[in-house]
């Protein structure tokens, strides 16, 4: 549904909060970042570096630094793609007015034949795509367009847009027209392209997307021979690893995910926009090896990716450390994109599935519950002390940072949680898929001439309610409700009596005339769920771990207050869902369990067995740990009898 963030208003008490704390919270807190705003925050420097690019294209001269990573353009990038999400939802002239000076900067930070990206502009003028390894103009300039894209959707002001196709074109020509080699050391501009081709129609922005995937690998030594004929990198490390650089092979024929996370799966969604648009199907055969290996062995239940600290990457099948994992916020989102995009090649609910789990489990978690502090890495077991401190757990931090040198996350989640309804919803064939429960309501007067509103008190109560408002007598359409991979039972309902319908691909195909008062009611089962892992996942071995609907839960030091590390969970008990009292929880639901607690001895090992005692344990979503102080936290928890 190409217009879906037009179409759906979301309102739910849920994702409603979370909209509402974009706008109010998120979106100036992240303004004022990119600013150096924020006392005791890292600096940004992102909107200086536009300055500066500015001043020296203006006067040969600058008046200060670059400062920051390669790809710091990026940052302002996808805060603009979140502003304008939500100035749909939430129009606001001022914040519009913000953006648009911050635009205009940007134009004028673009040089006379449309190269635009600072860190060259400012510190290496002249040496243009001559470390497309490491220095990420490709991925700056793909991160721009999306924001380009949006902003013109959402506002229907063309400057950046304009601004971005002439940048556009520009790489065309250098690499299409001139034939210029190389591809991407960061994938993004590939997905990126393709969002411009499908709001611009120009047929150009495909075949340089194209281009891109079709050369990549075909020459696995290309970074190396680029740093040997130009001297120089930004990170040091390896050119000649190709698989890290996702490169060891041309596309078509790569059947692991292998390299840094977010590249892998952000490369991934290009390429399945491009088989799908193109018809490719051994280019949509290799996107499914690669789903099948990333979800089958190598994602966490919290439906994150990326289990190695070294070179954020994914490492091998079933190796999923729950406390040194890295699990990045941005994976998690470069997952989400990509699932989308293979539900728009092949309507299947295991991808929306996994979207689910990623939205509300692992993206969520990336940012705190006021909105103000942000997660770049997302392990599933903290312990303060050890956790962001030793050497092999430094980058699993125990609390969320106020922001980062590297703070690819924070406006990732700023651009996501806005858009979510084009993630929600989808229509193909003259048929409505519903992927995502949010409240809200849908306007479909164009197509089918009514609205569908939608009520849930979801993701804690299972009951979506579906009720029709056609503009005349009746509405006729084709309802497609995914049933999630959690609900092992689940009914539906049309006026109060259980009907059965078409279910094919783990949706549930509803065809009818419907009425002002007709309603369809989906109730799905929300029964807490023990989960085991594969015994190849050593970390996880005589543990378990629980949910309930799409929510993976956790055990917080905070309600467990002697510590989790010593608490082992009954075999087959039963867990009891309850209300949290926490406020600063915001209404969850937690779940309570019997279970031990080992009483240790001072010494780290014993020919005794250790005593124990009989406990409560209660556990919360995993989203909402980390918001009441540090303290230790367990996703999998062992099994004792």
């Amino acid at each position: 549904m190409e217009n879906g963030l037009w179409k759906f208003h979301i309102w739910d008490s849920f994702m409603g909060r979370y909209e509402k704390l974009i706008r109010e919270e998120v979106i100036p807190y992240q303004e004022k970042a990119l600013k150096d705003e924020i006392p005791g925050a890292e600096k940004s420097h992102c909107i200086e570096n536009f300055r500066l690019a500015a001043e020296k294209l203006r006067t040969g001269k600058c008046s200060g630094d670059f400062y920051g990573m390669v790809f710091q353009d990026s940052d302002v990038a996808k805060w603009l793609e979140g502003a304008a999400y939500s100035l749909v939802l939430f129009p606001d002239p001022e914040l519009e007015r913000r953006c648009d000076e911050i635009i205009d900067l940007i134009g004028e930070a673009q040089q006379p034949d449309g190269y635009l990206n600072t860190f060259f502009t400012v510190k290496r003028p002249g040496q243009r795509w001559t470390c497309l390894w490491q220095a990420h103009e490709l991925y700056c300039a793909g991160h721009l367009i999306e924001a380009a894209v949006a902003y013109d959707r959402c506002t229907g002001k063309k400057k950046l847009l304009e601004i971005m196709c002439r940048m556009a074109d520009y790489i065309y020509t250098h690499f299409i027209e001139e034939g210029a080699e190389g591809y991407p050391g960061h994938p993004e501009i590939e997905l990126a392209l393709m969002r411009l081709y499908h709001h611009t129609k120009n047929r150009k922005y495909l075949e340089l997307a194209e281009h891109f995937i079709n050369v990549r690998g075909v020459d696995p030594e290309y970074y190396a021979k680029e740093r040997e004929k130009y001297g120089w990198d930004v990170w040091g490390g390896n050119p000649h690893d190709t698989a890290y650089n996702q490169a060891d092979k041309p596309v078509r024929q790569q059947d692991q995910a292998t390299g840094h996370a977010v590249r892998a799966v952000y490369l991934y969604t290009g390429m399945a926009d491009v088989a799908r648009e193109t018809g490719d199907e051994e280019l949509l055969a290799a996107c499914r090896r690669l789903w099948d290996n990333v979800v089958e062995r190598r994602m966490y239940v919290t439906g994150a990716i990326g289990s190695a600290y070294e070179g954020e990457a994914f490492t091998a099948d079933y190796h999923l450390p729950n406390d040194t994992a890295y699990a990045e916020t941005c994976a998690s989102i470069g997952l989400i994109f990509f699932a989308r995009q293979m539900l728009s090649a092949e309507k299947n609910s295991k991808y929306a599935d996994v979207m689910e789990r990623a939205l509300y489990n692992c993206v969520l978690a990336g940012m705190q519950l006021d909105g103000k502090r942000f997660f770049y890495v997302n392990p599933l077991e903290s312990l303060p002390g050890i956790s962001g401190v030793a050497v092999t757990h430094r980058h699993a931090l125990p609390e969320r940072p106020k922001w980062f040198t590297c703070a690819c996350c924070p406006p990732n989640v700023a651009r996501l949680l806005p858009s979510l309804a084009n993630y929600a919803w989808d229509m193909e064939d003259g048929t409505v898929y519903h992927h995502l429960f949010i409240g809200g309501e849908l306007d479909l007067r164009e197509e089918f001439g009514g609205t569908v509103t939608v009520e849930t008190g979801y993701p804690y109560d299972g009951n979506v309610t579906y009720r029709f408002r056609p503009e005349a007598e009746s509405m006729e359409m084709t309802l497609a409700v995914r049933i999630p991979g959690f609900s092992r039972h689940t009914a539906i309902r049309k006026n109060g009596e259980e009907i059965s319908c078409e279910r094919k691909d783990g949706y549930a195909y509803l065809h009818g005339t419907f009425t002002e008062n007709d309603t369809i009611v989906i109730e799905l089962d929300m029964s807490v769920q023990t989960i085991y892992a594969n015994s190849r996942i050593s970390a996880d071995s005589g543990k378990v771990a629980f949910q309930r609907g799409p929510l993976v839960y956790c055990a917080e030091q905070a309600d467990n207050l002697e510590g989790v590390l010593p608490l082992a969970v009954r075999k087959n008990a039963a867990a009891e869902a309850k209300l949290h009292p926490t406020p600063r929880l915001h209404g969850i639901v937690k779940l309570e369990l019997p279970g031990y607690r080992i009483q240790e001895e001072q010494a780290p090992y014993s020919f005794d067995r250790p005593a124990r005692e009989t406990c409560e344990i209660t556990l919360i979503p995993y989203y909402a740990w980390a918001n009441r102080g540090k303290g230790e936290m367990r996703v999998w928890l062992p099994e004792a009898e």
